[in-house]
């Protein structure tokens, strides 16, 4: 027997002193309706209703049972509720800040279509680490090392002027004796690639081509960093989609050579999320696309 459904019927023909009416407002048929009541009496070992005359009634123990049948009926309801809004709970996916508002839109659509509700969260590297590691997400991006990334986007410097040639080196932002009254031309990193895979070989590249410390500067805020590469002449670290979306112009750094990159990894909060390991594999492509990612990143999945 199915005790919810006995319940419900009881209840529903209890609150409309019908057997016809109560089935109707149940939207079930009244031999069910009187079958589930039938079979809960038998359950309970007592009538429930008073079917004598022509409204039916309680009976003293119906009465008596009728508060805890309605909880019964309310929790289940609960429940079911609870359920559907738990199958239709968005995937917190913490992502980079700087994935643009367009390819994230593409991100969302193409999860959708996996049957997934994706809700992109950008947040920086170190704070998408201990989102995923505490669980406010269920999975994120995490910025690794080129050698162990599934995604590896190439990084070089974005520029004002048109610089001509296949690469920039940093040697060449060496302040010279006309300098001497001006601030020195700076390479500025954003908080993306505030990670020792990128900032220590910049730092020990700095160091070896004779760059003042100051020359090496992580921004507070891209707009910012794009400006000052705009006003004063500096060099901003970053992909060649967005130094296009920023319109400057971008070179690979000459002494680092087209392996310098970021690396990202997904890392779920749990290995037994289904929508978590669908979005792993089914949306590869379109995760590339927030990064920059170059295409042979895509599969490596």
């Amino acid at each position: 027997m199915d005790l919810v459904a006995a319940c419900r019927a009881f209840v529903s023909v209890s609150e409309h002193g019908s057997f016809t009416v109560g089935a109707a407002a149940a939207r079930t048929a009244q031999s069910v309706v009187s079958r589930r009541v039938a079979a809960l009496e038998q359950r309970l070992g007592e009538r429930l209703l008073d079917r004598s005359s022509r409204a039916v009634t309680l009976t003293p123990f119906g009465r008596d049972m009728l508060p805890t049948a309605r909880q019964l009926v309310l929790l289940a309801d609960r429940f079911e509720y609870e359920a559907e809004a738990a199958r239709r709970r968005p995937l917190r996916l913490a992502v980079p800040a700087v994935c643009p508002t367009g390819a994230l839109a593409r991100l969302i659509a193409d999860a959708h279509e996996q049957g997934v509700l994706l809700d992109p969260f950008p947040a920086g590297p170190a704070e998408r680490a201990d989102l995923v590691s505490s669980r406010q997400v269920r999975a994120a991006l995490l910025a690794v090392a080129p050698a162990e990334a599934a995604w590896t986007v190439p990084l070089g410097l974005a520029v004002a002027d048109e610089p001509g040639g296949g690469a920039i080196y940093l040697d060449t932002l060496r302040p010279g004796r006309a300098d001497r009254d001006r601030r020195p031309r700076r390479v500025w990193l954003q908080p993306e690639d505030d990670v020792p895979h990128v900032r220590d070989r910049l730092t020990r590249l700095r160091d070896a081509v004779g760059l003042r410390p100051a020359q090496l500067a992580v921004a507070p805020a891209v707009a910012a960093a794009a400006a000052d590469v705009l006003s004063h002449g500096d060099a901003l670290l970053c992909s060649a989609p967005q130094a296009r979306e920023l319109r400057l112009h971008w070179r690979p750094v000459g002494e680092l050579g087209p392996g310098f990159a970021r690396g990202f990894s997904l890392a779920v909060a749990d290995e037994t999320d289904v929508d978590a390991g669908r979005i792993r594999q089914t949306c590869a492509p379109a995760i590339a696309r927030c990064l920059g990612a170059t295409e042979s990143a895509e599969g490596a999945v």
